[in-house]
Parts: C-alpha cells; sequence; structure tokens
C-alpha cells in the first residue's frame, strides 16, 4: 500500500524551476545574439546564483536535497540495477543525472565568467585574464552547451520514460514536493531545515553574484526586475 509523504522542501522546488526558467533564458538570448546579449549574461548570473544555493542546500537542507541523502555510491548503483533499491527520494540512476546536470552547469557559469564574444560582452571576470585563454575558455563555453543540451535531452526522455512506462509522474512531485511511497519508506517527521540554513545559504549565494560583478550587480541586474538604475533615468533626462 501507497501514501502520499512531503519529501521535496519547497526551496528545493523553487530552486529547480528557477533554473529551468534561467537555462532556458540563457540558451535562448545566447543563441540570439545581438541585443540579447545583455540577457544572456543576466540570467547566466541567476544559474550562477542558484547553483551556490544548491550546494549550500545539498548539505544543509532537509534531508532528502541533502547530497549524502542521494548521492550513487557504488553499492546503491548495484542495488538499483539488480532492482534491490528503495529510497524516498532520488534514485542512484537520477542522482546522476542531477550531479551531471549541475556539474555541467557550473562549468558553463564558470566559464561564462571569463568568456566574451569579440563585439560587445565581457564575462564580468574577463579583466582578471589574457585575451587569449578568455578565447580558449569562451570556445569551451559554447562546447558545453552542446554537452548540455544532450543531457537535458536525456532527462526528459527519461521523465518521459517514467511517464509512459512506469507510470510514474517525476513532474507533479516536484511541483507539490508529495510523491506516492510504501509505508516503510514515508519519513517519520515533516522534512524542514529551518529559516536560519535558509536565509544564510541565500544570503551567500547573492553574495557571492555581487561579489562577481564588483558591486554592479544591481545596476546590470535591475532590467531583470524592471527597474530603472539611476544612470538610465540621468540619461534619460539629458
Amino acid at each position: 500500500m501507497k501514501i502520499e509523504a512531503q519529501i521535496w522542501d519547497w526551496p528545493l522546488r523553487l530552486f529547480h524551476w528557477l533554473l529551468v526558467a534561467s537555462v532556458v533564458g540563457a540558451y535562448a538570448s545566447g543563441k540570439a545574439g545581438g541585443e540579447w546579449t545583455d540577457w544572456h549574461g543576466r540570467c547566466g548570473s541567476m544559474v550562477l546564483g542558484l547553483l551556490v544555493f544548491r550546494l549550500l542546500w545539498g548539505f544543509v537542507g532537509s534531508r532528502h536535497a541533502r547530497f549524502g541523502d542521494f548521492f550513487p555510491t557504488l553499492p546503491r548503483l548495484i542495488a538499483y540495477f539488480k532492482g534491490r533499491w528503495q529510497g524516498a527520494g532520488h534514485n542512484p540512476a537520477g542522482a546522476l543525472a542531477v550531479i551531471a546536470l549541475l556539474g555541467t552547469l557550473a562549468a558553463l557559469a564558470g566559464t561564462g565568467l571569463f568568456a566574451n564574444d569579440d563585439i560587445a560582452f565581457e564575462g564580468p571576470l574577463f579583466h582578471l585574464i589574457d585575451k587569449d585563454l578568455s578565447d580558449k575558455l569562451s570556445g569551451w563555453h559554447i562546447k558545453i552547451v552542446n554537452g548540455l543540451v544532450v543531457l537535458i535531452g536525456l532527462h526528459i526522455t527519461a521523465i518521459l520514460f517514467y511517464q509512459r512506462v512506469k507510470k510514474t509522474n517525476l513532474i507533479l512531485p516536484m511541483l507539490t514536493g508529495k510523491k506516492r511511497l510504501p509505508q516503510t519508506l514515508v519519513p517519520a517527521a515533516p522534512q524542514t531545515a529551518g529559516a536560519l540554513p535558509l536565509i544564510l545559504s541565500l544570503l551567500i549565494a547573492a553574495s557571492t553574484v555581487w561579489g562577481v560583478w564588483g558591486g554592479n550587480v544591481i545596476e546590470y541586474l535591475a532590467p531583470l526586475a524592471g527597474v530603472q538604475t539611476a544612470t538610465a533615468d540621468a540619461t534619460t533626462a539629458n
């Protein structure tokens, strides 16, 4: 008998969907180029902040958000492929996908900080390295995007496979946080982490993005919130 249980906490679910939106925005604006290049940088900055938050939340978040709960160790993988694995959170195969996607996005965000497009865009840390190295990292940035597209394709395929073949909906639990589980796997208590770990994780993530942009992050990200900066107002006035 299966019963519904709360598994995914709301910060993890919000992170997931914000990351989806940021990655889609970064990819679309990167492909569009031109006047959309700045938006590519803004979406990339969102990805960076979200990744820092997820790294921290993987240690201080609720039980099933923590890396230790789902890290795909060899015994877990063997048990999974032999059909003996039991758990409430990510299964070992899903955990591999999570780690691969987060690692690829981290590589993208990292190379993007130093990248340039030889026209109008320079990453916030471009000035810390020479142009030749920046060009190499820019090339790697593009190659990693291709790898990310493949991983996303596999991720979507797995979701459809579970939906159609195994009759398991993987999307709804990431919206509601609830999964249907055997009674023996249902957590004895609600999965919460408390306000302090959440606030600290958000502050560190925001501080990382702020530090990367040298304190100019508000002016750069203002269009995301529809806010005009003092510089823009002054220019309009003139």
